[in-house]
């Protein structure tokens, strides 16, 4: 899976591993804004790597956790959900609005190989000090620049350098940052 090639998601050892996030992010998501301390600690079970000062605003869902390494100051809003299938790489100082969905994992486009059960991943790469808006889907294979502004709906397939304002769907670069 990690590899990017094909693998079945009901491997024993991937539903463990599911079951695993899924047990966490239950109890990440019925905490409360008085329980920061225990958000911290749930977080720094589920996530591979996660930074000083992260957070983010239950509800919020994942494949596995443990693919998802985050730097100092990520910040999620409410709904966000990320397909960790593969690896995926947050900066620091990264602020996501409600609902921003990162996809990773993805079904082949030959059907009899997508009727087999197999599926695929390949790794997302976001940089330092990006800001990613309401409702935007980041998909497989992405990697967004650093201090990179992605508008509000956006539906990023492509690569997006860094220092840019990126929106659209597809996304597309509308300015470039002095």
């Amino acid at each position: 899976m990690l590899a990017g090639e094909l693998y079945f998601a009901e491997d024993p050892e991937l539903v463990g591993e599911n079951k695993r996030a899924c047990r966490l992010l239950r109890m990440y998501n019925a905490t409360t804004e008085e329980q920061q301390e225990q958000r911290r600690q749930i977080l720094q079970e589920l996530f591979g790597k996660i930074g000083q000062k992260a957070s983010i605003v239950p509800p919020f869902h994942c494949d596995y956790g443990s693919n998802i390494y985050a730097g100092d100051r990520f910040y999620m809003n409410y709904g966000c959900v990320i397909l960790d299938c593969n690896t995926v790489h947050i900066g620091e100082n990264v602020l996501c609005a409600p609902y921003v969905q990162i996809y990773t994992a993805y079904h082949p486009i030959e059907p009899e190989i997508r009727l087999s059960g197999r599926e695929l991943a390949t790794p997302v790469k976001i940089g330092n000090n990006v800001w990613i808006g309401g409702s935007v889907i980041i998909c497989l294979g992405v990697t967004i620049g650093d201090n990179t502004t992605i508008g509000a709906g956006s539906v990023v397939v492509k690569d997006i350098p860094a220092n840019v304002v990126a929106v659209g769907n597809p996304c597309r670069i509308i300015r470039h940052l002095s």
